[in-house]
């Protein structure tokens, strides 16, 4: 991985002729010798919501990664070098009538001081300025006064920006959702969000990518109860969830990137990265077409179970880049190693329910399956009657600065480890009843807290009932391996 989005150069060839962008319709226009021909631009539009301050800074770094890959400039100008940049440029971005490029993104926070560092970034302006909703009340990091309160000020003036871009997407494929559930503004404000996502655009994939707290990180008293209470919206009204979690983040910066003293910076880009792998597909032609849709229909065999691990590879220093050579070969075992997940679960010492894995740069299918070494994943725990579980993804463009790349999505039942220990860390407070007084005053229900704790024990369970091989009674009669 390019340590800094600048890295590198383009991998794009020069065009030859003047680029002629999709239509309305998503037809690319060609000349008349060739227009029987013509390739069909699938462009399904994803709106990116940020909320909180993790949520923000990272929404603004995905967009930042985003830009440079598209050859965007900071004032919003396509100064790319290949048609290719803008063929699907459409799903993350919308050109205004000045010819800029707007990203589809909606920025939401309690705190006003948060999003003023991100309209001075360097990418700032790209940002439509109607897209900033805030609130000067602040969250207190209590998850009740972010859903009940000050949350509950904002969420109109927040669902008139996000219906804005909706109404403006030609074929708007779903939400992604980037937040923090140990904050309060990302868990409690998020989790209205979800609700009301939910209500409004049924038809509509809703899809979070959750930082997850780390107690070795942060010593936030309140984490435990934010998270909790945050993950039964996740569980109930996500169609799936994309953990990360920043202990594991911190590893890879220290360990493999060698960075010393890796700052949230450092951490968002590394998130960023991921994202942008695993969206690469929605954004660039290739061999292989995915959308959200797509992701929650292969990855997600039980409504519930929708937890992913996301891993990337190839991670290495900037001092060990030019002695590296990355192949297949190499790359498979790398980007199924826990040293590449971001978050700290091995996947080994769970059962595989599915596994997704998306190429980027010149590799084609009979390469891959040549070289795909199955008992990364087709361990003896490995559920039987997922026949298919793995899927592959090929996308020609590659990352910036890298000849080939690859990111992972995994649904293991090891997601287990990260949500006992939240639930561990939250039943030493709720036993006591410590701290639930300013939840209650916002508002908020005695129960909320034992439905909260309920649903996270039966996450837990039901994921259990999924370990090993040897479950054959836990299989359902009509189970087909997928959500067709």
């Amino acid at each position: 991985m390019s340590e800094h989005p600048e890295s590198g150069s383009a991998q794009f060839k020069k065009p030859t002729s003047k680029f002629k962008r999709p239509d309305k319709e998503g037809n690319k226009p060609q000349s008349k010798k060739n227009q029987s021909k013509a390739p069909i631009c699938d462009t399904r539009e994803v709106l990116t919501i940020c909320v909180g301050h993790a949520g923000c800074t990272l929404g603004s770094k995905l967009n930042e990664v985003i830009c440079d890959e598209h050859g965007i400039d900071p004032n919003g100008t396509f100064m790319g070098e290949s048609d290719l940049q803008l063929y699907k440029i459409d799903v993350f971005y919308q050109e205004a009538m000045g010819g800029n490029y707007v990203p589809r993104t909606v920025l939401i926070d309690l705190d006003a001081g948060d999003l003023d560092n991100v309209r001075g970034s360097m990418y700032g302006r790209t940002f439509r300025p109607s897209n900033f909703v805030f609130s000067r009340n602040g969250s207190g990091n209590n998850f009740a006064k972010s859903y009940y309160t000050s949350g509950a000020d904002i969420i109109e003036e927040s669902l008139d920006a996000i219906r804005r871009e909706a109404e403006s997407a030609t074929c708007l494929q779903g939400f992604q959702i980037l937040h923090s559930i140990g904050g309060g503004t990302g868990s409690g404000l998020g989790s209205l969000l979800l609700d009301r996502l939910r209500d409004e655009y049924s038809g509509r994939i809703i899809s979070t990518w959750s930082i997850m707290p780390s107690p070795k990180i942060s010593d936030e008293v309140l984490e435990p109860y934010n998270a909790i209470l945050a993950n039964k919206h996740m569980i109930d009204k996500a169609d799936f969830n994309i953990c990360v979690d920043n202990e594991a983040l911190y590893d890879i910066c220290n360990y493999k990137l060698r960075f010393p003293n890796p700052t949230f910076s450092d951490l968002n880009h590394l998130i960023s990265v991921a994202m942008s792998g695993v969206t690469a597909a929605f954004r660039f032609p290739g061999t292989t077409s995915h959308t959200l849709r797509s992701i929650a229909t292969t990855l997600v065999p039980y409504p519930k179970l929708h937890y992913l691990i996301p891993g990337y590879a190839p991670l290495t220093s900037r001092d060990e880049q030019p002695y590296s050579n990355v192949s297949i070969k190499s790359l498979l075992p790398e980007l199924l190693s826990t040293n590449s997940m971001l978050s700290p679960c091995d996947p080994k010492k769970g059962s595989y329910l599915a596994t997704a894995i998306l190429f980027r740069g010149g590799v084609s299918a009979e390469d891959v399956l040549q070289y795909l070494d199955y008992s990364h994943v087709k361990s003896k725990d490995h559920k039987e009657w997922l026949p298919t579980d793995i899927q592959l993804g090929f996308c020609d463009i590659p990352a910036r600065g890298l000849k080939l790349s690859a990111t992972a999505l995994v649904n293991s039942t090891a997601i287990t480890c990260t949500l006992k220990r939240l639930h561990k860390a939250f039943q030493a407070l709720y036993s006591r009843k410590a701290f639930q007084k300013w939840y209650l005053a916002e508002g908020m229900e005695e129960s909320e807290f034992s439905e909260a704790n309920a649903a996270t024990e039966d996450l837990i369970s039901e994921y259990q009932s999924h370990e090993g091989n040897s479950d054959k009674a836990s299989k359902p009669a009509n189970a087909k391996g997928k959500n067709k």
